[in-house]
């Protein structure tokens, strides 16, 4: 099985008719993504590379059977979209959008927790479960369906990781974004990897900025059993500057890559200090199972 995302996932696209939105909307079928309906103000009624568009979430919903939305809208439209997905009782959102505003952010995440929603992201590649579904931008031509499942922070060395170990494969990977506040956490992630029978490792992906790295080190000495490989990035970033995502900050030694390793380590993670050496880390630990 896969988490969050299955084959069995009817996804609709907000704003599926911008540039990017029909971009990716098309990589994504051609992924073999079960894509239903697009959504847009507007323009009920019209079709996109053969799907139907609806000019609101609920009709969209209610004709199609949706239960996943991918968001690809503008910033300053994110909020009611994710907003009117949660209305919807849609059971995965996944916000692709960058620039939006922490205060937006807040409101649509604390609205999704109290309804049972939950949002991937924003300002993140999506998810991929290799094979069966692909819900964001992640390229679906360079990972197979496998045995190791991988979450992180970062779209590009989520896509790194994929490639480098296409041939062990993936149960699913999660790109859950680099902003202050995000919807879905490593801790999400590594609970669902830790209850898929599929998964029979995990490789995190980390960042400097923020102490999430440290509080998932937490859960893993607690709760995981299954062997866990990281990487966090930023050892070389100067304190004090913003570096890429917007929590990739840091402010004296709170939140420093030497911080976020000695943590995990601590909780029994094995770290790479680059990609590459985390690929070959987990390919040998996987050589031992």
């Amino acid at each position: 099985m896969a988490i969050f995302l299955t084959e069995q996932s009817r996804i609709m696209v907000q704003g599926i008719t911008g540039t990017e939105g029909t971009r990716h909307t098309r990589r994504m079928v051609a992924a073999g993504t079960t894509v239903v309906a697009g959504v847009v103000p507007g323009r009920d009624g019209e079709r996109r590379d053969g799907i139907p568009v609806f000019g609101d979430v609920p009709a969209a919903v209610a004709a199609t059977g949706a239960d996943t939305s991918v968001v690809l809208v503008p910033p300053r439209f994110a909020k009611a979209a994710v907003l009117a997905a949660v209305d919807a009782r849609v059971r995965l959102i996944v916000v692709i959008t960058e620039g939006i505003p922490v205060h937006d952010t807040v409101e649509f995440t604390a609205r999704a927790r109290a309804a049972g929603v939950r949002v991937v992201g924003p300002n993140c590649p999506g998810l991929i479960s290799p094979g069966r579904s692909n819900a964001g931008i992640i390229p679906a031509d360079i990972a197979e369906r496998g045995r190791i499942g991988l979450v992180s922070k970062s779209g590009t060395l989520t896509y790194q990781l994929m490639h480098e170990l296409r041939d062990l494969g993936f149960t699913t990977c999660v790109g859950i974004g680099g902003d202050p506040v995000v919807g879905t956490t490593h801790i999400d992630c590594l609970a669902a990897f830790q209850d898929d029978p599929e998964t029979e490792a995990i490789v995190l992906i980390g960042e400097i900025g923020g102490d999430a790295e440290e509080r998932a080190a937490d859960y893993i000495a607690a709760h995981v059993t299954k062997p866990v490989v990281g990487y966090v990035a930023g050892f070389t970033a100067p304190p004090g500057r913003t570096m890429g995502h917007a929590g990739a900050i840091v402010s004296g030694s709170s939140g420093t890559a030497a911080a976020k390793k000695a943590a995990l380590e601590a909780a029994g993670v094995t770290v790479g200090t680059t990609p590459t050496e985390t690929a070959r880390l987990m390919r040998d630990l996987l050589a031992r199972c």
